[in-house]
């Protein structure tokens, strides 16, 4: 039973890295294993758990067997966070997959849980650490979603482009920070600089005792 279920995850995979999740559907994935259609609903109950096993695939991918606990709170979220990045950036369709199905597979569970034990190793509140674990996955997930998207692209008009299409009053913000937004910007450098800003966020909140 598992070794199917693995299979046919497998196969979605493959499919959505080759055409797209949209793509992904059980007769497709069917097609690709080689079996019918109603054959799947042994192993997996509708496209919407297909979807769920596609999620737990790939957050098994950012978990080390032990999920790293000798390692200090901070480092298991930067890891967890860079591991995150790198696997959209080999799956860019992960990104919005991640993004809007809940953590319902053990392996989703128990990538949450990970970072509940970081926070609460790096001294938050039992109540503030729901909301810094949505708070950090939001931004792990939305900058690694922003990224596969192009939403940070510049597009087809460059900066003064842009501008040029308003007078200068009407931005003012963007006329005094010309010189910053015309610059090239290393995601990579932005994505680090925003991790450390977090880390610092959540020790403040850590002490927050009242």
């Amino acid at each position: 039973m598992g070794g199917r279920r693995e299979e046919i995850l497998d196969a979605a995979l493959a499919i959505a890295d080759e055409r797209g999740l949209d793509a992904v559907s059980m007769r497709a994935v069917a097609e690709r294993v080689g079996v019918t259609p109603m054959a799947l609903y042994r192993h997996v109950n509708d496209k919407a758990a297909l979807l769920d096993g596609l999620v737990g695939r790939l957050l098994a991918t950012l978990l080390p067997p032990d999920t790293g606990r000798e390692q200090p709170w901070d480092r298991r979220l930067v890891a967890l966070a860079r591991a995150c990045r790198e696997t959209t950036q080999r799956h860019p369709w992960a990104a919005h997959l991640l993004f809007s199905r809940p953590a319902v597979t053990p392996e989703a569970v128990r990538a949450v849980d990970v970072i509940y034990c970081a926070l609460i190793e790096a001294g938050v509140p039992d109540r503030e650490v729901p909301r810094l674990e949505r708070l950090t996955s939001t931004f792990v997930i939305g900058y690694a979603l922003s990224e596969a998207s192009g939403r940070f692209a510049p597009g087809t008009l460059d900066p003064r482009g842009r501008r040029a299409r308003l007078p200068a009053e009407e931005l003012p913000g963007h006329h005094r920070l010309a010189h910053w937004l015309d610059r090239s910007v290393d995601f990579g450098a932005e994505f680090e600089a925003d991790l450390d800003d977090l880390l610092r966020l959540v020790e403040a909140a850590a002490r927050r005792r009242d």
